[in-house]
């Protein structure tokens, strides 16, 4: 299986860069389609949520805050982040709250169900971009990573993870919903197949001394 999340940097620097901050923009713009469909975000927006009610913040900078904290967890977990780690903590909490101002929340049910199935299928899209860039993994990805070097399986982690996040983020009124089951069943699909047509993947010793020259 290829490691999607990381590459060498001297490989296409350029357009793994482009592609990773086009990846979390459709991310980001997705996460807020969502948010103002208002029937149930992701597990772990639902934590973002409830933590922006409780401590009376915008919800584009709850997520960054959730970003920072989670990444204080990879020291222990001796992760180190990448230029891709670093965007994905600001860029799709600050594309998700300019999202969040020009959209209004819907109110009639057809829209609903519209911005909860786009945000959905266009964040999943987005998710395959920034992976497929090798940048390295987002704060949250990383954290299942760590866990799964120290001998968890990657799918308990993330069960027990999210699970728990999301749990914690309806306590704190999160909003949970339909949207929540749909996301939980249907972006793995989607990532499953827009990853492996968007991943970059590396080139041979040979070619890369080719193209820088050597």
């Amino acid at each position: 299986m290829p490691n999607y999340f990381t590459a060498p940097l001297r490989d296409r620097p350029v357009q793994r860069l482009t592609r990773c901050v086009g990846g979390l923009v459709l991310f980001g713009i997705g996460v807020g389609m969502q948010k103002q469909g208002h029937m149930g975000l992701a597990p772990w927006d639902v934590f973002h949520d409830g933590l922006s009610k409780q401590i009376d913040w915008p919800f584009g900078r709850a997520l960054i805050l959730t970003s920072f904290l989670v990444l204080l967890l990879w020291i222990p977990l001796r992760q180190k982040p990448g230029i891709g780690t670093l965007l994905n903590a600001v860029q799709i909490g600050l594309v998700a709250g300019v999202v969040i101002d020009i959209i209004p929340r819907a109110e009639s049910l057809p829209l609903r169900i519209a911005l909860m199935l786009g945000g959905i299928f266009i964040l999943g899209i987005g998710s395959g971009m920034y992976i497929g860039a090798g940048l390295g993994p987002g704060p949250r990805d990383g954290l299942f990573t760590g866990l799964a070097q120290r001998g968890i399986k990657v799918s308990r982690a993330r069960t027990i993870v999210e699970v728990s996040v999301l749990v914690v983020g309806f306590a704190l009124g999160g909003s949970v919903g339909v949207g929540t089951l749909v996301f939980a069943f249907g972006i793995g699909p989607i990532v499953a197949r827009t990853l492996p047509l968007l991943h970059l993947e590396a080139l041979t010793p040979s070619t890369q001394d080719e193209q820088w020259g050597e």
